[in-house]
């Protein structure tokens, strides 16, 4: 153990005098390994990150949630032109699928519909999200009220023109958001009363931020633009019950919507039921090809760097030719010499990638201050960074290691002198 620890000791003493004799000559065989891992560490964490703050969106919705409408939330078997002769679904289809679908704990019918200006005396918000909705959807989604309360069913049903204003619509508007409550706000020409104000979710991977969406009862915009609209498409949000089989829940809603709508038996569904948590397995599938990618982008800037790290060793054998030959000559072994130079290879190779570790870390502390988005560099891919670093050291010295090793020590005098 002692004799390693001494192997050690001065190989880490070697590659310090490497870097400082010959300081551009190790700069530049150390910059393929920096780059590489860099790389790969900055699109691991970006990633990661991503995938976490996409999960942290959902947190809040039940992953069997279902989304009725004619639209796919991934790749489908049907033709295109067959999916856009697809109707939309109606309120008179939520009517019945919410009386007579057994084992939905929640329905909600939502319309998607273009983004719109409010404002409120001289102030204007520009390009605000307009979700309007039944009053189910504020349980369905969770969304969380700072100040007042979402509207109810009897304003739902009425198209009462009340209206939730998200968080950073309501600052923009107010200021504090203290101050929204009971206002008059104009929308679609005509003014709204402020009755709630939703908690600040900030910045969201799935969809519009609610702090930069308001909510209005659904039914206002059926009287207004009708249900043949071009601006709107509704969609049925149903919460199953907790436990509830998703595949014969899929399937009743499935039979009973085919009936109301009178559908052959020979045709297929003109209509997609979306289950979130198969939108998840999307998610995570492109996150997979994406680190995917980042692995191939980087894995040439590993091989370069393996290169460089390999050519410096060989270099460091030629320049201790002599110092090689004593050692063996006063009876050092050759795995002595062996491992002294692949140690010598790890502590190089780590010493770059731990530089790029670093530049990874500073620029995530930079970009999560700049941006409404935290960047994080976990532990994982810290020791993952390290541990490649060792691995490409151990691969790149360990050719020069054995050429050192193999010397004839008279030689190795001779030649050096």
């Amino acid at each position: 153990m002692l004799l390693y620890l001494r192997l050690l000791k001065e190989s880490f003493s070697f590659a310090m005098n490497a870097l400082k004799t010959n300081k551009l000559r190790t700069f530049l065989s150390l910059l393929g390994v920096t780059i590489g891992i860099f790389s790969i560490i900055a699109v691991l964490a970006a990633v990661d990150s991503l995938d976490r703050k996409i999960k942290a969106d959902l947190n809040d919705l039940d992953k069997n949630t279902i989304y009725l409408m004619p639209f796919s939330f991934g790749p489908s078997e049907v033709p295109r032109w067959k999916r856009e002769q697809f109707p939309n679904v109606t309120y008179e289809e939520f009517e019945y699928l919410k009386r007579s679908v057994n084992g939905v704990d929640k329905m909600a019918f939502s319309f998607f519909t273009r983004n719109e200006n409010i404002k409120y005396e001289s102030q204007t918000v520009s390009s605000v999200s307009v979700t309007p909705t039944t009053n189910e959807l504020e349980l369905i989604e969770g969304i969380k009220i700072e100040q007042g309360r979402f509207f109810n069913e009897s304003e739902s049903m009425s198209g009462s023109s009340v209206i939730v204003l998200g968080y950073e619509v309501a600052t923009g508007l107010f200021e504090n958001v203290e101050r929204a409550v009971g206002k008059k706000v104009r929308l679609y020409g005509q003014r709204f009363t402020v009755i709630g104000v939703s908690k600040k979710q900030g910045f969201t991977t799935i969809g519009d931020s609610r702090d930069n969406s308001i909510f209005i009862p659904m039914n206002f915009i059926r009287t207004l633009y009708g249900e043949n609209s071009d601006l709107i498409t509704p969609v049925i949000i149903i919460k199953p019950e907790t436990g509830i089989d998703m595949e014969s829940l899929k399937g009743e809603i499935t039979y009973k919507l085919r009936n109301f709508r009178g559908v052959k038996s020979s045709d297929i569904d003109n209509f997609f039921i979306n289950v979130l948590s198969g939108f998840t397995d999307l998610i995570d599938n492109i996150v997979g090809q994406m680190n995917i990618m980042g692995w191939i982008i980087a894995g040439f800037s590993l091989l370069v760097g393996g290169f460089g790290i390999a050519n410096i060793m060989f270099v460091s054998v030629k320049e201790r030719t002599n110092l090689i030959g004593i050692q063996k000559s006063l009876g050092a072994k050759n795995k002595f010499i062996l491992f002294q130079f692949l140690f010598e290879a790890i502590i190089l190779s780590v010493i770059g990638g731990l530089i790029g570790l670093f530049l990874v870390w500073i620029i995530t502390i930079i970009l999560t201050n700049v941006l409404d988005f935290e960047f994080i560099l976990s532990y994982g891919n810290m020791i993952l960074g390290t541990g490649l670093a060792g691995i490409i050291g151990l691969i790149s010295g360990i050719i020069p290691a054995i050429s050192a090793s193999k010397l004839d020590p008279v030689e190795a005098i001779r030649t050096g002198l």
